[in-house]
């Protein structure tokens, strides 16, 4: 399966598996015209890459999971460096949060003042 046909089959873009490609979280064998041809298998390696990009982590936090992303990564029990690693990506992602919060709390209360209260807020 050449890229293109990996990239349809999975909802990547040719450059996100060439990034996972880089990252080592996935590869590919070169045809004699130098195209990467990946194996079958990647499909469901590359969904999973994708849904736990998704779930908020990193490509770094992904490579923890390499042994299980040939398979279920949905239903699979956790390890616990697993966990650990979802659970630290979730603190970041709360004090990221937060932080935007507190500038977006303070940028509400400056058009306030200018404004004499005469701009309302967007939720």
């Amino acid at each position: 399966m050449r890229i293109g046909e990996l990239a349809t089959a999975t909802g990547a873009t040719a450059r996100a598996l060439r990034h996972y490609e880089q990252a080592g979280l996935i590869s590919s064998e070169r045809a004699p015209n130098g195209y990467r041809v990946y194996d079958e298998r990647v499909v469901v390696r590359v969904r999973n890459i994708r849904h736990l990009l998704a779930a908020g982590l990193t490509l770094d936090d992904v490579r923890v999971f390499l042994p299980c992303l040939d398979g279920d990564v949905t239903t699979a029990p956790p390890s616990d460096r697993g966990l650990r690693v979802a659970v630290e990506r979730l603190a970041v992602l709360n004090e990221r949060i937060a932080a935007q919060t507190a500038v977006r709390d303070r940028l509400q209360a400056a058009l306030r003042q200018r404004a004499g209260g005469g701009i309302r807020p967007v939720a």
